[in-house]
């Protein structure tokens, strides 16, 4: 039987509660769920491409089908790596949703035999953002309802060295 194997690429900047939902959610579905951490270079992103990576893979460690690693480039290229036949994405908005269905059929039209699924987030986390959770801890506000215990421990203590500087 051919393995089920699904990438769920994203920045994750920092992982959410709403990325975490959405990787568990997909886990359920495949058999194999690799998330790639974007490294995107037209993007100054807070975390490095490494602590991203290890930040997600604590985040999900109970989750056994489920392997983090960075990629850079093109997202069909590492698809195709990694044998996978599906793409993951979350949509929180109408405007994720067009943005997503439009690169859904882009890379349909270059790959045929990529599908991509589109996950609404559960309703609790529809409103969370890792740029609205950037912004709230830029300032001192209270992101522990968007993240983990230790993603905001990191986030916390990156502002408050950044800061420093």
């Amino acid at each position: 039987m051919t393995k089920r194997i699904a990438v769920y690429p994203g920045t994750f900047d920092p992982v959410t509660l709403g990325h975490i939902d959405v990787i568990e959610r997909a886990a359920k579905m495949v058999d194999l769920l690799v998330v790639g951490v974007l490294n995107n270079n037209a993007k100054t992103p807070l975390f490095t491409p490494d602590e991203r990576v290890k930040m997600i893979q604590d985040a999900v460690k109970n989750l056994p089908n489920v392997q983090v690693e960075a990629f850079g480039g093109l997202l069909l290229d590492f698809v195709k790596q990694k044998k996978a036949t599906i793409v993951v994405r979350g949509v929180r908005t109408i405007a994720d949703f067009e943005y997503e269905f439009t690169w859904a059929q882009i890379n349909r039209t270059m790959e045929p035999e990529i599908d991509t699924i589109l996950l609404a987030p559960s309703t609790k986390y529809e409103n969370i953002s890792s740029s609205a959770v950037r912004e709230i801890a830029a300032f001192g506000g209270d992101i522990s309802q968007f993240v983990t215990k230790k993603v905001q421990k990191k986030v916390i203590e990156k502002y408050q060295s950044k800061n420093l500087q």
